[in-house]
């Protein structure tokens, strides 16, 4: 076997360019699918990331007959007792932080301009907020005892062009169906990097927002984050009730996650057709070498080389070339992700709804799948070698001396 491979390597090394073009390709190919791996799960892994962090949590605890579509604020379809909940998951070990929401739908206009937001009366000190507090670029995060200060997106005070210590009318809707005004100071500016909330979302105190649509305690849903999501479906089973409904991350992001299963179609889609190039070029190598030493193939079948033996010379050859252009491949691959790890890809709001998507895309790395990548291209290489290997077993020693 050893003289085997100091063969294969001698005949890669006496066409060196060749070689070192075809060994390129290779990584080449295996560079550009670990690069495109680690952008498409830095996206999926961030955007759901931020969707349970900022929106959805590992859970929800609503009254059974909340309609979230249209913010409902009728005093049957909210929870009239959220302290009482909270008590009880605070109980459970699995619990980082439970806090109640208010939700309403509201109109945000000052002078001639005006935005339809989502207004959310918060516990402003719960953990749940640290985002956006650690997200603010002006003024001052609001607190539990303020009665006229909001929270609002630095996208949303770009396109009304205000800023923190301004004053805003918010028209809110209520409990009783009838609309609500007042005048409120924005107190901070937010930026969580996501457009789909910046644009969108405000925030007061909770007992603010209670008072203002005249729900008297009551909230829109009960926002759980857990330890280990990978505990969600077995806690909500445990606080399931007929009264109220308790919804996972899951339920929430559902559009994600068959995104995240088309997105594993298209990859390898991808990989198939960046592979099938790399094979290409693996099998024109080959055929060259099998053509140029066709006599010498002849003279080692002569002297008693099997055809086995040299079918196995030529896929040490594509073999050598495999691991050669792999290690490259990984080697480029893993810059090119470590580069849009800090750097990422701006994308802009490119506003899809039901995902959340940030102004940029940040790659992630990931071990699992880039072995997976390169063992793929190995054997993508050696099964490429497959048919110039076994055209050159079959040459009949004596028509292959004879070969000019």
């Amino acid at each position: 076997m050893f003289q085997l491979i100091k063969i294969a390597y001698r005949d890669l090394n006496s066409n060196r360019r060749r070689s070192l073009l075809t060994a390129l390709a290779i990584g080449l190919g295996v560079g550009l699918l670990v690069i495109m791996s680690g952008i498409i799960e830095g996206e999926i892994q961030d955007s759901l990331d931020a969707s349970i962090r900022l929106q959805s949590g590992h859970l929800q605890i609503r009254d059974a007959s909340f309609k979230e579509d249209r913010l409902s604020l009728i005093w049957d379809d909210l929870l009239p007792d959220s302290q009482a909940w909270i008590e009880h998951l605070q109980n459970n070990n699995q619990v980082q932080v439970a806090t109640p929401i208010l939700w309403s739908s509201g109109i945000l206009s000052i002078h001639e301009e005006s935005a339809n937001v989502k207004v959310s009366g918060i516990e402003p000190m719960s953990p749940a907020y640290a985002p956006y507090r650690d997200g603010l670029v002006a003024g001052e995060f609001i607190t539990s005892d303020d009665r006229s200060g909001i929270l609002i997106g630095k996208r949303l005070a770009d396109s009304l062009g205000i800023t923190a210590g301004q004053e805003v009318n918010l028209v809110v809707s209520t409990s009783n169906g009838e609309p609500d005004e007042a005048r409120f100071t924005i107190r901070g500016v937010y930026n969580t990097g996501f457009p789909g909330i910046d644009e969108t979302t405000i925030f007061m105190s909770l007992s603010k927002a209670q008072a203002f649509t005249r729900t008297e305690g009551h909230v829109s849903t009960i926002f759980v984050l857990l330890k280990d999501r990978a505990m969600a479906d077995a806690i909500a089973e445990n606080l399931h009730t007929p009264e109220v409904s308790v919804l996972t991350w899951r339920k929430f992001n559902e559009l994600m996650l068959q995104t995240m299963n088309m997105a594993d179609t298209y990859i390898y889609i991808f990989y198939l057709i960046v592979l099938a190039v790399a094979a290409t070029v693996i099998v024109n190598t080959l055929l060259m070498a099998v053509f140029e030493r066709t006599r010498e193939i002849g003279i080692l079948s002569a002297i008693g080389m099997k055809a086995r033996e040299i079918m196995a010379m030529f896929l040490l050859q594509a073999g050598l070339l495999g691991i050669t252009g792999t290690l490259f491949g990984i080697v480029l691959g893993t810059l090119g992700v470590a580069y849009f790890m800090k750097n990422g890809i701006f994308i802009g709001d490119i506003g899809t709804t039901g995902i959340l998507f940030g102004e940029r895309i940040y790659a992630r790395f990931t071990i699992n799948e880039t072995i997976y990548i390169s063992l793929i291209g190995l054997v993508t290489t050696l099964l490429a070698g497959v048919y110039p290997a076994s055209l050159a077993a079959r040459m009949e020693p004596t028509e292959a001396l004879r070969s000019d």
